[in-house]
């Protein structure tokens, strides 16, 4: 699975999920839309925290 979460990876998942995050009250109305938001922060959040600590330096850390 580490193998999976190189740098690049980590990137896409946080700033993806960041945009979907932000965009998805305007997007989807009620409370779909709130849970969408809350669910994408979360990863965004989490693949954020990750790159934060270093991992996902490509293939040296995975090793």
């Amino acid at each position: 699975m580490k193998t999976l979460l190189s740098r690049p990876v980590l990137w896409f998942l946080f700033l993806f999920n960041a945009v979907v995050a932000a965009a998805a009250p305007f997007v989807v109305d009620g409370t779909h839309g709130v849970m969408t938001a809350v669910g994408m922060g979360v990863v965004s959040l989490g693949a954020g925290v990750e790159l934060a600590r270093g991992r996902g330096r490509g293939k040296a850390a995975a090793v």
